[in-house]
């Protein structure tokens, strides 16, 4: 199987333009002995290569690639398979942009190619590499900082902090978790997650499985009653088809923030993309109740499942979630920074507030941050066993 694969890199700060000539030659070597070709694409501060060959051997050149300390911020944008190869005569060969206007460049690369259809770029591989040449997604490149250069500083929360207390109240079935704005070092909001599976060992039939989902909700909302500061909203997940099956359920939510002494704009269902909504009709009908009473609603695991778009255009939430199949690894990930560009363009157009959630490493917050997030959800922010929060520090450099 034939495997063409695509990155984009940054070279190294502290690494000298003249080692180029030496790396490339290393580098062809090691592409020959896993019958590996590869063009490269040089523009001063941006790597750019296209490698083709056997797929064991693409995946074994591309992970020496990415150990390699002299380029960071790999991201990796494309990876398909192709009947034949584009370029088959090199193991590497290097373009310097620097030494060539771009249109001499774009034909160089085309004269190179050795498939048995002459090379042009409709090809989706080669699309690719003109938009690198013509520049032409440089504003997307968001050049993170090294992991190396920020510490997390935990922030030991007193017992009676509300927020603090709530994350640390776990109710069957119910958990509570913070949502956050890291760089304000401020918690936004917090999320009480329902899990119905948790509460009942033997099978529910449908409205009743329903009914414990509706008694749960409201249950976390007046535990949130107690402690829940002013300025602070929480979300609360409920299966969508809850508010159809079961005739009043608004009705019970609503008079449940009032028992709890909350009101209703504190209050954001959420409902995630993933759930199947078999009567969408009567359940935007559901929502429309909803929000006439204030409550607002967010739209869960964004881009998980498969009716996120259509939800956009039937119900506008007010808040969507973005899953963590999406955010896990979208800092070296060009597919996943394309799809949360593009959620970023439509909410924005849309007025719609982004979450993203599951964040677990430094690179996954800073591209997103970078990207224009604010909020934030994940084990890289919260300490499981003190309920605590670490907050990101850039570290001083001279």
């Amino acid at each position: 199987m034939l495997t063409t694969l695509i990155y984009r890199s940054h070279i190294s700060d502290d690494v000298p333009v003249k080692i180029l000539p030496d790396m490339v030659s290393r580098a062809s070597k090691l592409n020959e002995t896993q019958d590996v070709t590869g063009i490269l694409l040089f523009n001063g501060t941006h790597f750019f290569q296209i490698l083709e060959g056997p797929d064991e051997g693409v995946q074994y050149v591309y992970q020496r690639i990415c150990s390699d300390v002299r380029h960071h911020n790999i991201v990796e944008l494309m990876q398909d398979h192709a009947p034949y190869r584009r370029f088959g005569n090199a193991g590497m060969e290097l373009f310097d942009l620097r030494e060539h206007d771009k249109d001499s460049v774009l034909q160089a690369v085309l004269d190179k190619g050795t498939s048995l259809y002459q090379l042009t770029y409709d090809d989706r591989a080669l699309q690719f590499l003109r938009t690198f040449v013509e520049a032409r997604e440089k504003e997307n490149y968001f050049e993170v900082p090294p992991i190396e250069q920020w510490d997390f500083i935990v922030d030991e929360f007193e017992e009676y902090t509300p927020v603090n207390r709530l994350t640390k109240t776990s109710e069957h079935g119910i958990s509570f978790h913070p949502i956050l704005d890291p760089f304000a070092r401020k918690v936004t909001s917090i999320q009480a997650i329902i899990n119905t599976a948790s509460v009942e060992d033997i099978a529910l039939d449908p409205i009743e499985h329903h009914r414990l989902d509706l008694a749960l909700a409201i249950k976390a909302i007046r535990i949130a009653g107690n402690t829940l500061p002013e300025d602070m909203m929480l979300y609360v997940n409920i299966m969508p088809m809850t508010l159809v099956e079961i005739p009043d359920a608004v009705e019970q939510i609503v008079a449940g923030i009032a028992d709890a002494e909350l009101v209703t704009a504190q209050i954001s269902l959420a409902v995630s993309e993933m759930a199947l909504i078999s009567r969408p009709d009567a359940f935007v009908m559901a929502v429309t109740k909803l929000k006439a009473a204030g409550v607002s609603l967010a739209i869960d695991h964004f881009g998980a499942g498969t009716a996120g778009l259509s939800l956009l255009t039937r119900i506008q939430p007010d808040k969507i979630r973005i899953d963590a199949s999406i955010t896990r690894n979208v800092h070296n990930s060009g597919p996943k920074q394309a799809v949360v560009q593009a959620i970023l363009r439509c909410c924005s157009a849309l007025e719609i507030w982004v979450i993203a959630t599951g964040i677990e490493r430094a690179e996954e917050w800073m591209w997103l941050e970078a990207a224009g997030i604010i909020n934030f959800q994940g084990p890289l922010f919260t300490c499981d066993l003190t309920h605590n929060v670490a907050w990101p520090e850039l570290k001083f450099t001279a």
